[in-house]
């Protein structure tokens, strides 16, 4: 019901709520997968969608212009790992994998994605002997992520400390070879640079011709599509930002129209938003 839905903080928050529920069939709603949708683990293999989450997505997307996820994950994984192919109601869902670089629909069933830059193969061959050297190697792992690779922290003895000890480093060996460094909540990722989850979400708004936009994030990667939509506002888009909040990351809460607590949080307003959108238009 509309009154069950959380009010956003900030008027233009407040804006991009009204609009999305005015029109909703203008609407994109696009969600990180990690912290968002799927809550953090030590091991990314074993996150998984939250278990209302797919539930909440399928209720909202018949409803809206689309649903998109948008990861720094391979596109096929995050499809895996959230349960999202095959489900009546996500038919034409979208996933926007390696901040873009691929792409699944639902609808096809298929990725397409975008070369490999070798400064990854590179990094990826270099990274062990890197780590080994820096004397890094306790309770820190390489994830390989396809068009990036990621150093994570948070198995170690002193994750915060490993992480502020590697984080200079790991920019300069990115910097070596041609890529960037983005830090998140315990890892350190190495990947190509002018690709980010905010270039992915404008270009994908400009593709459907939206006329509002929700992005829900919880991470410092998730800084660059807050960004965008802060911009789709300033040129008279609606949008509405909504933060996954850990307590982890004050640089994109204090930035949000609305914060919740974590994936559970957000499969709830999820699901009171297309309860709303299903009453303004029963009206």
């Amino acid at each position: 019901m509309v009154n069950s839905l959380p009010h956003p903080t900030t008027s233009a928050g407040r804006d991009g709520l009204a609009a999305i529920l005015a029109r909703p069939q203008e609407t994109v709603v696009a969600l990180d997968f990690d912290g968002t949708l799927a809550g953090i683990v030590p091991d990314p293999e074993s996150a998984r969608a939250h278990p209302g989450a797919v539930a909440a997505l399928a209720a909202l997307a018949p409803r809206v212009a689309s649903v998109a996820v948008v990861t720094g994950r391979p596109a096929g994984v995050a499809v895996r790992h959230g349960g999202f192919a095959g489900v009546p109601g996500l038919e034409s869902l979208v996933v926007l994998g390696h901040y873009g670089a691929e792409r699944w629909d639902a609808a096809t069933g298929t990725v397409r994605a975008a070369p490999v830059p070798p400064g990854v193969a590179a990094v990826r061959a270099e990274l062990p002997g890197f780590l080994d050297r820096a004397g890094a190697w306790q309770g820190v792992w390489i994830e390989e992520k396809g068009r990036a690779v990621a150093v994570h922290t948070r198995r170690a003895a002193d994750p915060e400390g490993a992480f502020e000890a590697l984080k200079g480093p790991l920019a300069d060996l990115a910097t070596g070879h041609g890529l960037v460094l983005e830090p998140g909540r315990m890892v350190l990722e190495l990947r190509p640079p002018g690709v980010d989850k905010g270039v992915a979400l404008a270009s994908y708004v400009r593709e459907t011709g939206a006329g509002s936009v929700l992005y829900a994030g919880d991470d410092l990667g998730d800084l660059p599509a807050f960004a965008a939509v802060e911009k789709l506002r300033a040129d008279g888009t609606p949008g509405l930002l909504v933060c996954s909040d850990s307590g982890e990351v004050p640089e994109l809460s204090d930035r949000a129209d609305l914060s919740v607590p974590g994936p559970a949080g957000v499969v709830d307003f999820l699901t009171a938003l297309a309860e709303a959108v299903e009453e303004v238009r029963g009206d």
